[in-house]
């Protein structure tokens, strides 16, 4: 609530979707959609743990700087998610945005990781990027070590072609 109630007295947001919320146990807030037009704006670069949502409508043709600005706005980035149809676009904001978060996702919603299926970790000051609940958050544990063994061991080292033409039965 407090994040609402700071964008509520800011000129540059407003509130346009949800806002309410009651102290009850588990303190509710109903689903909210916070528009600003500072590209700076405070609820932009921290990062809420809530069913909040602050969004920034970008000028069109400034896709290159939006990405830019999504890529410095925060320290956080946990998840992120790009939605288009320009399969030109969406090259370019996974490559530009390839630091800004620990899970990126395309045209899809960009919540939900299934836990030891879908590896799950944040980047930047959202955590290790060590993708908890997955087999890679282990290799941060360990040393990995392969050992090969053939049971058939060869007798003979040599390849067939180090033989000459009469051990191969030459015509």
């Amino acid at each position: 609530m407090n994040a609402i109630e700071f964008a509520r007295k800011q000129e540059s947001a407003k509130v346009i979707a949800g806002g309410k919320g009651d102290d009850k146990v588990g303190w509710f807030i109903r689903p909210t959609v916070i528009e600003t037009t500072d590209p700076d704006f405070k609820l932009l670069r921290e990062e809420l743990f809530g069913p909040i949502l602050t969004v920034y409508p970008y000028a069109d043709g400034k896709f290159d700087e939006t990405l830019d600005l999504c890529d410095r706005t925060s320290p956080y980035g946990l998840t992120g998610a790009v939605f288009a149809t320009d399969r030109q676009a969406i090259r370019k904001a996974s490559e530009k945005l390839i630091n800004a978060a620990g899970n990126f996702y395309i045209n899809d919603k960009p919540t939900g990781a299934v836990v030891g299926l879908q590896p799950f970790g944040g980047a930047r000051a959202s955590g290790t990027n060590d993708k908890a609940g997955s087999f890679l958050n282990l290799i941060r544990w360990i040393s990995p070590r392969v050992i090969k063994e053939t049971y058939a061991p060869p007798i003979n080292h040599r390849y067939p072609y180090m033989e000459d033409d009469n051990e191969r039965g030459a015509l």
